[in-house]
C-alpha cells in the first residue's frame, strides 16, 4: 500500500503539472515571446556597443562573447511563431511545458547580460607608423615576397622570419609595404615596430629604439639590464610584430628584453639581412629575396628613365646593354637611369656606355659590379659641387636621416656653397643641390612624423660605402659605431682634409693625443654627450682647421688651443649646456660663424668685436643679460643673428646691420622697434622674431607686411587690436597671442577681417575685461565676413573671466581643428546666435544650410571650468564634426545640451570623453536618442 501510495502522489502532481501546461499554454507562449523580445533588445545594444568599442582597438571579454554565442543558440531552439493548436491535448501540453522552462532559461541570460562592469578589455594603444610606399622593386617579385612574408607572419608555427639578399636588392621597400599591410589591413597584432639596426649593432641603442617607437615615456637606458628589464614588461602582454630592418651580426633576444616569439603569445619578429647565416643564426624561417626578372627590370628602368627608350630603335640596342651591366638589382636600374636621364642622342648614350664598359672592365662579382655602376652615376654628375655636397653627407653615420635646413647649413659652412647675395639665395641652391641628387637617387627622400614632406634625407648604405670608398683615404669616417675611446692616432693619416667622430659614445681623448694632420680642415665631434674635455694636444698640430662642430657634447670648457686656430672658419657649441665660460676670441678674425646657443655662458666672450667677418651669431643662451654696447655695428656682414628673451638690443645698433635676413630679439621700447622695422621698408627679412616693450604707443606700433605670428603681453592700455593701424597692412598673419592686458575690451573688428583670413591660431590668456572677439560696429559695411577665420585652425581662450559670447554665428570654420576654453566664468555660449550684433540677414544671401554648424576637421573640443555656460550653440542647431578625436567637458553645471550631430556611428577617429561626472553626463539631452548610446562606450 505504501508503494502503491508513493506512485500515486508521483502520478498526480505529474497530471496536474501537464494539465496546466496543456491550460497556460498560449499565457506560457507569450510569455516566451516577451521575455526573448527583452532579451533581443539586450543582445542588439550589446551588439551595438561591443561594435563601437571594437573599433577602437578593444579586446571583447570571453565572457560576453560566450553569452552572444548562448543567445544565438537559444534562439535556434525557440519557434515562436504560431500559438499551439487548442484541440491538440498533447501537442498543446508539450508546448507550453517547452514554452515554460524555455521561459526561464531565457530569464536566467538575460540577467546575465547586466554586464555592469563593462564588454570589453582595455588593450595597450595600437603602436606603429605608416612607411611611405617606393617603387624600387617589380611588382610581381615584391609581392610574391609579401605573400611569403605575410604566410609566415599569418602562421602560428613561425614565430621569426629572416629576409636575406644583397644589398640594394628591395627587401627594405617590401618590408615597408609588409608595415603598412599590417597597420591597414590586419588587426591581429597590437603594435607594430619598425628599428633599422645597421652595422653597429648596438644593444643600448636598439632598445632604446625600440622603447621609443612603443612611446613607453621612459628617460633613456643607461645599461643594457635596465633596458632589457624594462622591454621586457612592455612587450610580454602585447601581441606585437618586431621588424629589424638591415640586421648585421646575431643577437640574443633576451638580452634585449625581447620575448621570444611562440604560438602562445602570438608574436612575431621579421628581420632583413643581407646574410642567410644571421637568419639561421637568429633561428628565423628565411626568405630570399630574389633579383629582378628581365621584365621587372626592363620596366624599372623605363619607369625611371620617364620614357620608352627600348622603343627608340636607335637607342635600344644602348638601353639594354646599360640595364645589362645593373644585374637586375632594383637600385643600380635605379641608379643608372637617373644618370640616363638627360641623354637625347645616339652619341651621348654611346659616350656614357663606353664611359661605362671602361670603369666595370675586369668586375665578375656583381657586388663590385653594382658599387661601379653607383660610382659610375656619382662620376656623371654634372657639377663637381654635387659631387662634394654628396662626398658631405657620407660624413653622418649609416642609415642616419638627415634634416635639409642642418644639411644646407653646413653645407655653407664648408663653402660647397658658395657665397651669395643672401642667405635665402643660397638656402634656395641648397634645396636645389639636394633635389637633384634625390632625382639622380644618389639620395632618398625620408618622410619623419610631425613634418612636412620633403625635409628629410638619407643615403642608401651601399651608395655611402661607393662615396666613402671614393673619398678615401681623405676622409675619416668613424660615426655611430659606439667609439667609446679617442686613442687610435694610427687612423689619423698625415692626408688627412676631413674627419667625422659625429654621434658616438666617446667620454674621453688622452691627453697626449696630437694627430698630425696638418691638411685637416674639418672636424665633427657633435653628438659625443659624454665627452667632458677636449685636451689642448688635439689642435697643437691642426693649424689648418676651418670647421669645429663641438655641439651636443658635455664639454665645461674650451682648450686654450682653440683660440689659436686662426684659420677657423665655423665654431658650433650649440647645446653644450654645460660649457660655463668662453675665452677671448679675438685671434679667430676668419671666424665667420659662432654657434654659442643652448650653452651655459653668462657674459658675450672678450673679443667678439674682432669677429668683423661673421655672418652668422647665435647667442640665445639663457644666462647671458647684457649684450654690451657698440659691438654690433662692427659686425656690419651679420646675416643672422639670436639672442634670448632677456637680452634687449638698440634700434640704432640694428639699423646698422644691412645685410641681416633671420633675427631673433628683443627691442626695450616701441622706439627703438620702429626705428628697426622702418629700416627694412625697402628689403625683407627671410626670418624673424621680434619683441618690444610696447609701452603707452601702440598706435604707432609699425608692423613689417610680411609678419606672422604676433604676440603682445602687458599691454594695459591696448583695447583692441584695432588700435594698431599696421595691422591692415598684414597678409601673411597666421598667429595671435595676447595675455594679460587688462585694457582689451575686443580683440579684433570687421575694419582688419582682412588681416584675419590667413589666421591659423587665436590664442587669449589673462585677458580681465575681455568683452567679445569683435567690436560691434552698426554700418552694413561693418559686418563679419564669414571667412574672417576660413584658415583658423586652433583657437584657445583661458581665464576670461567677462567673455559671454565667444564666436559669431556662421562664420566658415572648415579648417579648426581644435577649441579650448577654460576658466572663463561669465561665459554662456561657444557660438553665439543671431542678435542685434551678429545679424541674421547677411548668412541667407549665402544659402547656407543654417541648422547645422559644420566643423570637418575639429579634432579636439575642451570645456572646462565655464560655471555659466548654458550652451554650445543655439537650441535650432547641431554641430557636425566627424574628425573628433577627444571631447573634454568637465565643471559646466548649467549645459544641458550637448548639440552633436552623428550619423549611425560615432566619428572613426573619436578615441575618449572626459566628463565632469556620469550623473552630469547621463543628464544631458541629446537631439538624437541614438547620440548617447553611440557615445557611451567612449566615456571615461
Amino acid at each position: 500500500m505504501e508503494m502503491l501510495g508513493s506512485i500515486v502522489g508521483n502520478i498526480v502532481p505529474s497530471v496536474g503539472e501537464c494539465w496546466s501546461y496543456h491550460k497556460e499554454a498560449d499565457q506560457h507562449v507569450k510569455n516566451l515571446k516577451r521575455k526573448w523580445e527583452l532579451l533581443e533588445s539586450r543582445k542588439d545594444d550589446i551588439k551595438t556597443k561591443l561594435d563601437s568599442e571594437l573599433r577602437q582597438g578593444k579586446k571583447p571579454k570571453q565572457e560576453v562573447k560566450l553569452w552572444l554565442q548562448n543567445v544565438e543558440t537559444i534562439k535556434g531552439d525557440i519557434d515562436i511563431g504560431q500559438e499551439p493548436a487548442r484541440w491538440m491535448f498533447l501537442s498543446r501540453m508539450k508546448e507550453g511545458e517547452f514554452a515554460f522552462k524555455k521561459t526561464k532559461e531565457v530569464e536566467e541570460l538575460y540577467q546575465a547580460g547586466d554586464f555592469t562592469d563593462g564588454l570589453v578589455l582595455d588593450l595597450p594603444e595600437r603602436v606603429g607608423n605608416m612607411m611611405p610606399p617606393s617603387t624600387l622593386v617589380g611588382e610581381s617579385t615584391a609581392q610574391r615576397t609579401k605573400k611569403e612574408i605575410i604566410a609566415c607572419l599569418l602562421d602560428n608555427n613561425v614565430g621569426k622570419t629572416g629576409v636575406y639578399g644583397m644589398g640594394g636588392v628591395g627587401k627594405t621597400t617590401v618590408m615597408k609595404e609588409v608595415n603598412n599591410f599590417l597597420l591597414n589591413e590586419l588587426d591581429k597584432f597590437e603594435s607594430v615596430i619598425w628599428v633599422t639596426v645597421s652595422k653597429d649593432n648596438d644593444i643600448i641603442k636598439l632598445q632604446n629604439e625600440i622603447a621609443c617607437k612603443l612611446k613607453l615615456g621612459l628617460p633613456k637606458f643607461e645599461d643594457e639590464i635596465t633596458g632589457a628589464v624594462e622591454l621586457y614588461k612592455a612587450l610580454k602582454d602585447r601581441r606585437y610584430v618586431l621588424i629589424l630592418d638591415d640586421l648585421w651580426e646575431t643577437f640574443a633576444l633576451e638580452k634585449v628584453g625581447i620575448p621570444e616569439p611562440t604560438s602562445a603569445n602570438e608574436c612575431k619578429i621579421v628581420l632583413t639581412t643581407r646574410y642567410l647565416d644571421v637568419c639561421r643564426g637568429m633561428s628565423c624561417k628565411d626568405i630570399k629575396m630574389e633579383l629582378l626578372s628581365k621584365d621587372e627590370a626592363q620596366e624599372l628602368f623605363v619607369h625611371k628613365m620617364g620614357s620608352d627608350v627600348f622603343s627608340t630603335p636607335h637607342l635600344k640596342a644602348y638601353a639594354e646593354e646599360v640595364l645589362q651591366t645593373c644585374a637586375r638589382l632594383p637600385l643600380a636600374i635605379v641608379t643608372i637611369a637617373g644618370s640616363f636621364k638627360r641623354l637625347v642622342h645616339d652619341y651621348e648614350w654611346r659616350d656614357a656606355l663606353e664611359r661605362l664598359r671602361t670603369s666595370l672592365k675586369g668586375f665578375d662579382n656583381i657586388e663590385k659590379q653594382v658599387h661601379e655602376v653607383l660610382k659610375f652615376s656619382y662620376e656623371r654628375l654634372k657639377e663637381e659641387k654635387l659631387k662634394q655636397c654628396l662626398l658631405h653627407c657620407a660624413l653622418y653615420p649609416e642609415d642616419h636621416k638627415i634634416y635639409k635646413e642642418h644639411l644646407i647649413e653646413h653645407l655653407i659652412d664648408e663653402g660647397i656653397i658658395e657665397r651669395m647675395k643672401s642667405r635665402q639665395a643660397e638656402f634656395d641652391r641648397g634645396y636645389s643641390m639636394l633635389t637633384e641628387l634625390e632625382n639622380a637617387c644618389l639620395l632618398e627622400g625620408v618622410i619623419e612624423k610631425y613634418y612636412e614632406e620633403g625635409k628629410w634625407v638619407k643615403m642608401h648604405d651601399l651608395v655611402r660605402d661607393m662615396v666613402l670608398q671614393v673619398a678615401s683615404p681623405e676622409f675619416m669616417v668613424e660615426g655611430h659605431l659606439g667609439l667609446e675611446d679617442f686613442s687610435d692616432e694610427g687612423k689619423w693619416k698625415e692626408n688627412l682634409v676631413k674627419a667625422s667622430l659625429m654621434y658616438n659614445k666617446i667620454s674621453r681623448i688622452p691627453s697626449n693625443v696630437s694627430p698630425m694632420c696638418p691638411n685637416l680642415s674639418t672636424l665633427l665631434l657633435q653628438g659625443n654627450e659624454s665627452l667632458n674635455n677636449v685636451p689642448d694636444s688635439l689642435f697643437e698640430h691642426l693649424h689648418g682647421l676651418k670647421v669645429l662642430d663641438l655641439s651636443y657634447t658635455g664639454i665645461m670648457s674650451l682648450p686654450n688651443s682653440v683660440y689659436s686656430l686662426e684659420n677657423l672658419n665655423i665654431l658650433s657649441l650649440r647645446w653644450c649646456r654645460k660649457l660655463k665660460h668662453v675665452s677671448s676670441l679675438a685671434k679667430l678674425t676668419t671666424l665667420r660663424k659662432l654657434d654659442l646657443g643652448g650653452t651655459d655662458i653668462s657674459e658675450v666672450p672678450d673679443g667678439l668685436e674682432m669677429l668683423v667677418n661673421l655672418t652668422y651669431l647665435n647667442l640665445e643662451a639663457w644666462n647671458i643679460k647684457i649684450m654690451p654696447l657698440g659691438i654690433l655695428p662692427k659686425l656690419s656682414h651679420l646675416q643672422y643673428l639670436r639672442f634670448s628673451r632677456k637680452v634687449t638690443v638698440k634700434g640704432e645698433e640694428m639699423e646698422r646691420l644691412k645685410k641681416l635676413e633671420n633675427v631673433w630679439v628683443r627691442f626695450d621700447d616701441l622706439y627703438e622697434f620702429c626705428t628697426f622695422i622702418r629700416s627694412f621698408e625697402k628689403r625683407q627679412l627671410a626670418s624673424y622674431q621680434i619683441q618690444c616693450n610696447l609701452g603707452q604707443s601702440e598706435s604707432s606700433l609699425v608692423l613689417p607686411e610680411d609678419v606672422q605670428s604676433l604676440e603682445i603681453a602687458e599691454c594695459n592700455d591696448l583695447t583692441s587690436l584695432r588700435d594698431v593701424p599696421s595691422l591692415k597692412h598684414v597678409r601673411e598673419l597666421k598667429e595671435i597671442y595676447l595675455s594679460r592686458c587688462k585694457g582689451i575690451e575686443h580683440v579684433l573688428s570687421s575694419s582688419v577681417t582682412d588681416s584675419l583670413q590667413t589666421l591659423e591660431i587665436l590664442q587669449l590668456w589673462c585677458l580681465d575685461n575681455l568683452r567679445g572677439l569683435f567690436r560691434k560696429e552698426r554700418a552694413a559695411s561693418a559686418r563679419v565676413p564669414p571667412n574672417t577665420f576660413s584658415c583658423l585652425k586652433k583657437i584657445d581662450i583661458q581665464d576670461c573671466p567677462n567673455i559671454k559670447k565667444l564666436l559669431p554665428p556662421l562664420l566658415h570654420l572648415r579648417n579648426l581643428e581644435e577649441i579650448l576654453v577654460n576658466k572663463c566664468n561669465q561665459l554662456e555660449e561657444i557660438i553665439g546666435e543671431a542678435s542685434d550684433e551678429f545679424e541674421e540677414e547677411e548668412i541667407e544671401e549665402e544659402g547656407m544650410d543654417t541648422t547645422k554648424i559644420t566643423l570637418p576637421n575639429l579634432r579636439h573640443l575642451t570645456l572646462a571650468d565655464l560655471p555659466e555656460l548654458k550652451t554650445i550653440c543655439s537650441s535650432n542647431k547641431v554641430i557636425v564634426c566627424d574628425s573628433l578625436e577627444d571631447i573634454v567637458l568637465l565643471r559646466c553645471p548649467k549645459l544641458k545640451r550637448f548639440p552633436l550631430f552623428l550619423h549611425l556611428s560615432p566619428p572613426p577617429s573619436l578615441q575618449n570623453i572626459y566628463a565632469y561626472n556620469k550623473k552630469w553626463w547621463d543628464s544631458l539631452e541629446w537631439d538624437s536618442p541614438n547620440t548617447k548610446n553611440v557615445l557611451q562606450p567612449f566615456f571615461r
